[in-house]
């Protein structure tokens, strides 16, 4: 399995982080990272990690500006052959650009490929609240079959740290690819149902 994964410039950067180690983790998925511009002064501030860091949890690392780059190209003339594409954290800027189908780097170009393509596409909007714009915008993609997730905490897990949360999160993410690649419930655990006697049960 091949994967595109873009990191915009927005808050959430550790999401993106997580979900690289992950698939090196997993160790049979080929990683293509783009990473846009704003990235690298949001990165550092939030998590341990630089640029060059990030860069080599990827197999290939590309630039925002590298619209020539063999991921594209390759997607074009249908001899890159990627299973679907992950921006993770995805701005509302992005998220406006990509249903608008402007293709003004290389992350939006290689998405705009990708719902061409009728790949898997999906898209972690980080920033909050939404406006009406906003809302608009993640409708139209959904009618292209486009998968918005923000990163909502599942609190039936009890998490104990900010690590478990995005653990937990990257874990759905990854379900989104199927079995293969999302994890078992000894990594991430789901949801089953309220006990009998849960103190949220009615009566």
């Amino acid at each position: 399995m091949r994967l595109i994964v873009a990191i915009t410039g927005t808050t959430g950067t550790a999401l993106g982080v997580r979900l690289l180690q992950r698939l090196r983790e997993i160790g049979s998925i080929e990683t293509h990272l783009i990473l846009s511009r704003w990235p690298r002064a949001t990165l550092e501030p939030e998590i341990p990690y630089s640029v060059g860091q990030v860069r080599e949890l990827a197999d290939v690392t590309y630039g925002p500006a590298d619209q020539a780059a063999p991921i594209l190209s390759g997607i074009l003339s249908g001899s890159f052959l990627a299973d679907g594409m992950i921006v993770i954290p995805c701005s509302n800027e992005a998220l406006a650009v990509v249903r608008a189908g402007y293709a003004s780097d290389l992350v939006t170009r290689a998405t705009d490929v990708v719902i061409k393509e009728r790949r898997r596409l999906v898209l972690v909007t980080r920033e909050t609240p939404l406006s009406a714009i906003h809302l608009e915008n993640t409708l139209e993609l959904a009618r292209l079959w486009v998968t918005t997730m923000p990163p909502t905490p599942a609190h039936y897990t009890r998490p104990q740290d900010i690590d478990d949360v995005v653990d937990n999160f990257v874990g759905r993410v990854l379900d989104q690819f199927g079995p293969e690649v999302g994890p078992d419930s000894a990594e991430v655990p789901r949801w089953a149902g309220l006990p009998t006697k849960s103190p949220l049960s009615p009566g």
